[in-house]
């Protein structure tokens, strides 16, 4: 199945056949160049997109004591620091004290450039509230550095999120979600937040998929 052909990402595998801020880390990123994420490992895969996005920046954060996380976030402005579209990537990795692992139904999959990705489409009434609700969550992470290039997330807004697994045993993950901005009288307005968005969306993009129902032991994802 495919996804919507708006979804912004080009990704080429390179196969061989508590309630505070994530604590900041190293910043050790991975290399981009030219609108592109080098990816060496875990998975090793090249990430371009599109020209109507500006690199706004990466990080290192840990969530909750459980994994490590270095997210990168690609944004379309908008007017007086809004951003109208984005996408945020982040590779994520469980630390060693913590014996977890990922777990994602693969109810709704689609394959990018060799790579296999669960996914699901969600819209907000308030979005950029959300993405802030718990401070120590990714979300509040990406929303912080965002406000670092002086930009802000949309108040309304829809998205597709990506997961995708690159090793057995499941205590690594890609994530990369695209978002765009909606406006205040959308032909598909969001639903209650929290709500899935898979009822409207689908008349924009008839692969929407439901939101995958995460394992409690998964570091939270507010979004």
């Amino acid at each position: 199945m495919r996804l919507c052909k708006l979804f912004p990402v080009a990704i080429v595998a390179v196969l061989i056949l508590s309630n505070t801020a994530p604590r900041a880390l190293s910043q050790d990123l991975r290399v981009v160049r030219d609108n592109t994420i080098i990816s060496t490992e875990l998975p090793k895969a090249d990430l371009t997109f599109g020209p109507a996005f500006h690199y706004a920046g990466g990080q290192n954060v840990n969530l909750y004591g459980m994994a490590n996380a270095e997210q990168h976030l690609f944004v379309k402005p908008g007017n007086n620091g809004g951003i109208d579209a984005f996408c945020w990537v982040q590779f994520e990795h469980r630390v060693p004290s913590d014996n977890h692992t990922y777990h994602y139904p693969a109810d709704h999959t689609t394959g990018i450039g060799g790579l296999e990705f669960v996914y699901d489409v969600k819209g907000s009434p308030d979005f950029a509230s959300d993405l802030k609700a718990d401070p120590a969550s990714d979300g509040a992470a990406i929303s912080r550095l965002a406000e670092r290039s002086n930009m802000k997330f949309p108040r309304r807004a829809a998205r597709i999120r990506m997961f995708h697994l690159p090793t057995p045993d499941r205590r690594s993950e890609l994530m990369i979600i695209y978002g765009e901005a909606l406006p205040e009288d959308p032909a598909v307005p969001p639903p209650k937040r929290g709500r899935r968005f898979d009822e409207g969306l689908s008349r924009l993009c008839p692969q929407a998929a439901r939101r995958p129902e995460e394992s409690t032991d998964n570091p939270r994802k507010v979004i």
